[in-house]
């Protein structure tokens, strides 16, 4: 009996052991190896019956047959229905990614336009993340790109302010938005309160789906401002309604019969699967993605479907219908768990033929150009890891790359980032960014900043990921020369890691892109060829680097410059810092102002002004 075969064996022994005690009722059961990693997770209405199944190792595919063979213990969880098991099926799978699950290679986070709540003036701004702050949400947005230029659009329509309450309360004078005709200046002034509720309900009308209804208003005051010879004013209605035209023109393609619907297509080939949605909302496009979901070569497209849909469920808010191109084998369930999601019922379906069925034809077309485009990406992909490995002499084609690069002015704001690429490309959801927090490093030590973000990525890793090699490197890039190579010697030798092929790319003469000088401990410093393929590749990387790390920087400076003591001061809210900031010109000021002063300011009654002073000279 060889070994695979004992393995099979012993795994169905134990599985048909834990079967024994299980009760007929629904619940999730885990599959775990002897290194504790969560194999697969599945759900059933009937425990007992389900867990039984894999015991009968003649009837499973090969991949299931690896899976009963690796299994050394068993962990489960009961609930009172099968809508609960599969809620909670998710849940874990999206926390634990198990190597045996179908899984959706990214955690999608959708973003949102949100007009703010509890201000006078409400932000039109973008959201990502729970909608658990005051305002009103519109979408979701299939994509970053989908939602930054509706919202651009937005702005050049109904002229809502886009900056900050901090920012909006201590501006005197108008900014370049207003210069651009992107906002309407409430900040100054320039518009009344009224009017500007004016623009935030036309706002909110527009993005309810009552456009048309929005665009003849503006038509109407345009031409009755054109009568009256107020003929800059009706430009700024032209415009606007030129905007919104631009929007419909893009959003309202092959929308018939649509109001609040998603649009899945599956396409596969050769053991690679996409999975293309359209979103649509109050009549208009929102968007479109391609997701390429993980799974073994023997699952049908309809399970692919179905544990896609369970997973992106869990996270987006669903709409009223679902058109698929495929019908799911657990159709009831899904649709019951969605439906207790929404809070609505939610009918899914698989339109045969109409307008619906082309729309769902239309995706399955830009699936399977979708995926013909990943495998020729993916192919040149690993076509250039190939060659990266035998250029720098690596043991192993790289399935993780890590780069890492500093960002600071003169020391001020330091921050560290980390990107990730692999045989997919860039890893985003993995990226990371580290605010320096040393104290006793002195401004602008690159070689203690890189230090600390080393120290603090890897002895995290060795905590709590020792046997997730997924999130293990197999190369660290460090973006400088022989000194930055040296402390990333170091810094690993300090931490006991010595399985990290580390490499330095250093800067050619005045910054020169082409003349980069490599460092590897134990080599000389060497060149590539100016045209060589595998130099382009690691400049692309050290320029994703630099870029994100300059964002990350950029991000905690804006942060920084925007905080201002006033906004410790207790009973000091947006209003009243707004008319210590106009009355004092800064917040400097504001501190170095006597109590008699304060009393001065607009709003600032005896007793606040007293607060103030005594904040800022220890009073009271």
């Amino acid at each position: 009996m060889n070994q695979e075969h004992s393995s099979l064996e012993t795994g169905a022994l134990l599985i048909k052991r834990y079967a024994q005690a299980l009760p007929s009722s629904p619940g999730v059961y885990r599959m775990i190896n002897s290194r504790d990693e969560v194999l697969y997770i599945g759900k059933a209405k009937n425990l007992k019956r389900r867990v039984v199944s894999y015991t009968h190792t003649g009837h499973l595919p090969i991949r299931l047959q690896r899976m009963v063979a690796e299994t050394s213990r068993m962990e489960f969880v009961t609930t009172h229905t099968e809508v609960e098991a599969l809620l909670l099926e998710v849940n874990l799978i999206k926390k634990l990614l198990p190597r045996y699950n179908i899984l959706m290679r990214d955690s999608k986070s959708f973003s949102f336009i949100r007009i703010t709540g509890g201000h006078p003036y409400p932000l039109l701004t973008k959201h990502r993340g729970a909608r658990d702050l005051a305002g009103d949400y519109y979408g979701p947005f299939a994509s970053g790109e989908a939602v930054n230029t509706t919202l651009t659009t937005l702005h050049r329509a109904f002229l809502l302010r886009s900056c900050q309450d901090s920012v909006f309360a201590s501006r005197k004078r108008p900014c370049l938005q207003y210069q651009i005709k992107r906002c309407s200046a409430p900040c100054v002034g320039y518009i009344s309160h009224e009017g500007y509720q004016e623009l935030v309900q036309e706002t909110r009308d527009f993005l309810a789906g009552k456009s048309n209804q929005v665009q003849k208003q503006l038509a109407k005051s345009m031409e009755k401002a054109s009568a009256a010879r107020a003929y800059e004013q009706a430009a700024i209605y032209r415009d606007r309604i030129r905007a919104l035209t631009t929007i419909q023109a893009r959003q309202n393609i092959n929308t018939i019969s649509l109001k609040d619907a998603d649009v899945f297509a599956i396409y596969g080939s050769e053991g690679r699967t996409c999975i293309q949605f359209f979103l649509f909302r109050n009549g208009s496009n929102y968007g479109t993605y391609a997701g390429f979901p993980r799974h073994g070569e023997d699952v049908p497209p309809e399970e692919i479907m179905e544990a896609y849909l369970a997973q992106f469920y869990a996270d987006a808010p669903p709409p009223e219908e679902i058109l698929l191109n495929v019908s799911l084998p657990n159709l009831k369930l899904i649709t019951e768990a969605v439906s207790q999601k929404a809070g609505m019922s939610v009918h899914i379906t698989v339109p045969r033929s109409g307008p619906k069925a082309e729309i769902v034809q239309h995706a399955f077309n830009n699936a399977k150009e979708s995926l013909d485009r990943h495998v020729a990406e993916k192919a040149s992909q690993e076509a250039l890891l190939q060659a990266f490995m035998e250029t720098f002499d690596l043991p192993t084609l790289p399935h993780r790359i890590e780069v890492y690069d500093n960002s600071h002015i003169q020391g001020s704001h330091p921050v560290g980032a980390m990107i990730v690429a692999g045989p997919e490309g860039f890893i985003k959801n993995a990226y990371r960014k580290f605010n320096i927090k040393s104290q006793a490093l002195s401004p602008g030590d690159d070689y203690g900043m890189l230090r600390e973000v080393l120290t603090r990525r890897f002895a995290k890793a060795l905590s709590e990921d020792k046997d997730d090699t997924s999130q293990w490197p197999d190369v660290v890039l460090i973006d400088g020369g022989k000194g930055q190579l040296s402390t990333a010697l170091s810094t690993f030798a300090d931490l006991g890691i010595s399985d990290v092929q580390l490499i330095g790319i250093g800067k050619g003469p005045d910054r020169h892109a082409g003349r980069e000088t490599f460092y590897r401990p134990g080599r000389e410093p060497f060149q590539l060829p100016a045209s060589h393929k595998v130099l382009y590749y690691l400049q692309r990387l050290r320029d994703e680097a630099h870029r994100f790390a300059i964002g990350a920087h950029r991000t905690r400076r804006i942060i920084a410059i925007s905080k201002s003591k006033l906004d410790d001061v207790p009973g000091v809210g947006a209003a009243r810092k707004r008319a210590l900031l106009q009355h004092f010109g800064s917040a400097k000021a504001v501190e170095n102002a006597g109590l008699k002063d304060l009393e001065m300011a607009e709003g600032i009654n005896k007793s606040l002004a007293k607060k103030i002073y005594d904040f800022f000279h220890g009073g009271g």
